[in-house]
């Protein structure tokens, strides 16, 4: 799980990366499993959009590899009315973007790809400090000599 001061910082790139590109319509980072991280997206069920992005996922990793075309980078889908941009981001998070069909696809591409970047930065180093917390020590809990038990009901 992504503390939640990174889950900001990642909320921070979306809305920074919508500013700069004005015919983006949605912005969502999530982790490679369909897990919503952060997202700025007006109308759409985030949630479902981050599942669904998951399953192409999977499809685009195995094209990669059936095709010898080496890891994931990017998926790039266009419907009658816009683009979905699915871009690498790390090792454990996409970012995808949804823009309209009137969006510079070149301007999509650099600006995905640099946020994409950053967001995988943001997130392995988050998921990295994570790991490296060692656990918390178990204690047991304190024992008094009472002797309590539930009250019993009347038969």
């Amino acid at each position: 799980m992504v503390p939640e001061a990174e889950t900001r910082s990642v909320l921070d790139e979306l809305q920074r990366l919508r500013a700069r590109v004005p015919l983006l319509s949605g912005a969502l980072a999530a982790s490679t499993d369909g897990l919503v991280l952060a997202h700025d997206t007006p109308g759409i069920e985030a949630e479902g959009v981050a599942a669904l992005t998951a399953a192409a996922l999977g499809v685009a990793v195995r094209m990669t590899e059936a095709t010898g075309r080496g890891g994931f980078r990017e998926l790039l889908v266009r419907g009658e009315s816009g683009y979905i941009a699915t871009y690498a981001a790390g090792s454990s998070a996409v970012l995808t973007l949804l823009a309209e069909d009137r969006i510079n696809v070149g301007r999509l591409h650099l600006e995905g790809r640099r946020a994409g970047a950053r967001i995988g930065e943001l997130v392995d180093s988050a998921l990295e400090r994570v790991e490296r917390t060692p656990p918390m020590p178990r204690t047991a809990p304190a024992r008094t000599t009472q002797n309590r038990t539930l009250p019993q009901r009347p038969t």
